[in-house]
């Protein structure tokens, strides 16, 4: 016989009365299957209800089980199928006040379907996994001491159980279905995971691998656990690690960077994640030291949670308050040390802040993980992690975890704060180097409008009146961004200024600008391989143009710029065509040149950045919102700006949205004067009449009405001796009184400072002591000289 326990007891009348391990391994049925029925109709149905006899090879005499009776042949043993195998039993009467008789297994026996009943006997003893077989009720056949001690039962109490009252898992229905379905659709289950209760309500919860196998005619399934709580934890860790690593830092946001960070770790890590960041970090300040003073704010800079039902907060994200104390969360950010705590109803702490204690137990939190964003010693902000499974506790290599990712989330929220610092600072020397709105002048209007970007601080417009009431308007760009873009746009708004002051041509301008813009580049170069400069090159764009309302025309020209666009009364807007050169800092390129736009009275002109949003469509094409916008220009011009703002749709790129609107009008007539002077030695007196004549129409005062007549007086003599003809000489009165006098000589005049004893060569020098400003101006016809004089 093998072993000593037999497979079944069978009473004097053939009825089952006891049912071994072995035996629902054969037949795969059950105790309460199998007890209180007759054996030979389970397993043996053809012999029916002959006799028996006694037999160690299944025949025998007056036993239950025996092979032969009067006129029978061998007894044979059937599967739970009907099937029969072979199997060799012996049946023995046990001693007892009852009759009693034992069937045992003979050797070399062979389980239902072909499978050796020792494979069950090894994988019970040496398979280091937990190991059930179940019956087609998934309930337990047997189990190895593997099983036992995951599932913490003892054998007896196991057997003939429901699998899932004998595992304990959370989720009961889904594990029985799965199992249900490998038994039913004959399939194997697979590294199928499955949650399991605490074994007490204090331990930590568990995680089991679970792998089930179906036996031969979907009569049961054998099922095998592997423990994998660590195991997942670990992964757990490990993933939350890299998904921080891989999506935190992208951003150079301190709140982008925060919710990155929550996003990273919910729902993986945490069920909830909060994050606050000392306010002065926020604006890109130097972080305060630890420990963290009690009167200083935090800012809730963002919030997760993994669930719709997990929204409850105690503040909305934006809010500032500092930290009551004494709380786990004050606690850390003096020690920097993070912590794990258990969160319940009897938690002292949480009264110091009702608000918060609410909102915990709402959201049904139990578990918190605070850890602080420091560096260096500075605090940087504070890190909460809730989990609302009470055995899903926070360990030490969670708090080493945790310790790891906030210390990678001070590092770029610390390289937000630089760059955030360092942008407010471009941004506010961009605000202070750029000029204020233009004033409106006689002939002009301006409005102007400037989307800043979260890098740039390189673009610049201005405007500014040049003699003859004419208009000097420019817009560029400075390759980069930071304070670096800053200071080199303050350098070239500078230089364009002073320029200007000499009256050159737009392209003349750009070629000088240009020469700057390359010394300025060299000097870059020339810096020492660790200035981060010296890496990048300097390059820039700009469009200048010069309005003159006494011409209707509008002289432009372009260095690497986009196209001013050009909208007239009635609807129509064009890009004229205008040779662009190329960017400044080139050192070689095509020349510089012109283009004249005409300009009438109610035109606008639009100087845009790179950055701006423009098609090439026609007029009114709803792509592009500047011409959209321009095609309506009965309206004020403000009105016209902010049409074009509310139409923009994606201003996010790196650099500033600029824009300069200029809307055109016309000069006085009765404001200006002009008359041609014949080159005759009596002309200078003919002049000072003409000028004494208008200045008295214009009600000058009689101190200017002096100086202007001493000064036409000084040019028309100049331009008669050292000039050609013809003379010509304009006064134009708008916020100053500008006297011009032209000629057709080339001669450039220079300012000298005449001796005591000399009889001439004081002529400009009258002229610059009788104006606040001077200068000369060149074109194709001569020359002009001129001078401003203030008007009170």
């Amino acid at each position: 016989m093998t072993g000593a326990t037999p497979l079944m007891v069978v009473d004097g009348a053939g009825v089952v009365v006891r049912w071994s391990r072995r035996a629902r391994e054969i037949w795969l049925r059950s105790d309460s299957e199998a007890v209180g029925r007759a054996a030979l109709t389970m397993v043996a149905p053809e012999t029916g209800d002959s006799d028996t006899g006694d037999s160690d090879t299944g025949t025998g005499t007056g036993g239950p089980g025996s092979g032969t009776g009067p006129g029978s042949g061998p007894l044979v043993i059937h599967d739970v199928d009907g099937n029969p195998v072979d199997l060799r039993v012996q049946v023995v009467p046990l001693s007892g006040g009852a009759v009693a008789w034992g069937v045992f297994e003979a050797d070399d026996g062979a389980a239902p379907g072909g499978t050796p009943t020792a494979v069950f006997d090894i994988l019970r003893a040496h398979t280091h996994e937990a190991f059930f077989v179940l019956d087609a009720e998934l309930r337990v056949l047997s189990l190895n001491e593997a099983a036992c001690a995951l599932c913490d039962v003892e054998t007896d109490k196991a057997l003939d159980r429901p699998v899932t009252e004998v595992c304990r898992p959370s989720r009961p229905e889904e594990f029985e279905n799965v199992l249900r379905g490998a038994l039913v659709e004959d399939t194997s289950v697979t590294d199928y995971v499955v949650r399991l209760d605490p074994l007490e309500d204090s331990s930590p919860e568990r995680f089991a691998k679970v792998s089930a196998f179906p036996l031969e005619s979907a009569r049961g399934v054998v099922v095998s656990m592997t423990e994998v709580t660590e195991s997942l934890r670990t992964k757990r860790r490990l993933k939350a690690l890299s998904s921080v690593r891989e999506r935190v830092g992208r951003s150079l946001d301190v709140v982008m960077t925060c919710q990155e960070l929550v996003d990273a770790l919910v729902p993986g890590f945490a069920d909830l994640a909060v994050v606050d960041v000392v306010d002065a970090v926020v604006r890109g300040e130097d972080p305060p030291l630890s420990p963290l003073g009690r009167d200083i704010p935090l800012r809730r800079a963002a919030f997760r949670s993994g669930s719709p039902d997990l929204m409850a907060q105690a503040y909305p994200v934006g809010d500032v308050r500092a930290l009551p104390a004494p709380t786990p969360y004050s606690q850390v950010l003096s020690d920097l040390r993070p912590r794990a705590v258990a969160l319940d109803s009897t938690t002292p702490w949480l009264d110091a802040d009702p608000q918060r204690a609410r909102a915990i137990r709402a959201s049904g939190a139990r578990l918190l993980l605070t850890a602080p964003l420091a560096l260096r010693g500075a605090v940087l902000g504070l890190l909460s992690l809730y989990r609302v499974r009470p055995n899903d506790a926070f360990d030490e290599n969670d708090l080493a975890v945790a310790h790891e990712l906030a210390t990678h989330t001070a590092l770029s929220l610390d390289n937000a704060r630089r760059y955030t610092r360092e942008h407010t600072i471009a941004a506010a020397l961009q605000h202070h180097l750029l000029p204020p709105e233009p004033p409106s002048q006689t002939a002009i209007e301006f409005a102007q409008l400037h989307v800043p970007a979260d890098a740039g601080a390189g673009t610049w417009y201005d405007a500014f009146g040049l003699p003859g009431a004419r208009t000097a308007l420019a817009i560029g760009e400075v390759g980069g961004s930071g304070i670096d873009a800053a200071t080199t746009m303050g350098q070239l708004r500078t230089v364009i200024h002073s320029l200007a002051a000499l009256d050159l041509e737009p392209d003349e301008l750009l070629a000088r600008l240009n020469d700057a813009v390359v010394r300025l580049a060299h000097e870059r170069a020339a810096l020492p391989p660790s200035d981060p400069l010296h890496q990048q090159p300097l390059s820039a764009s700009c469009v200048y143009a010069v309005h003159d309302p006494l011409h209707g025309f509008c002289v432009m020209a372009s260095a690497g710029h986009p196209t001013p666009v050009v909208a007239h009364p009635g609807g129509l807007v064009h890009v004229p065509e205008i040779p662009t050169g190329p960017r400044l800092g080139s050192g070689d390129g095509p020349p510089f040149a012109t283009a004249s736009v005409p300009m009438r009275d109610g035109s606008v002109l639009a100087l845009r950045t790179a950055s701006f949003p423009a098609s090439e469509g026609p007029a009114g094409d709803r792509s592009d919102p500047l011409r959209e916008a321009l095609a309506r220009l009965d309206r004020p011009l403000r009105d016209v700006r902010d049409d074009i703002l509310y139409r923009l749709r994606d201003t996010s790129g790196l650099h500033d949205v600029l824009l300069l609107l200029a809307r055109t009008r016309a000069f006085p007539p009765d404001q200006v004067a002009t008359w041609a002077l014949d080159s005759v030695p009596t002309v200078a007196a003919l002049a000072r009449h003409h000028a004494r004549e208008r200045l008295g129409m214009w009600r000058v005062s009689e101190e200017t009405a002096f100086a202007t007549e001493l000064i036409v007086s000084e040019l028309v003599t100049n331009a008669l001796r050292h000039g050609a003809p013809p003379i010509r000489l304009r006064l134009i009165k708008d916020a100053t009184l500008t006297c011009e006098v032209s000629d057709a000589g080339g001669a450039a005049p220079r300012l000298r400072h005449a001796r005591t004893v000399d009889e001439g060569g004081r002529g400009l020098f009258i002229c610059s002591q009788m104006s606040h400003n001077w200068g000369i101006r060149y074109s194709g016809q001569g020359k002009t000289i001129w001078t401003e004089q203030t008007l009170p």
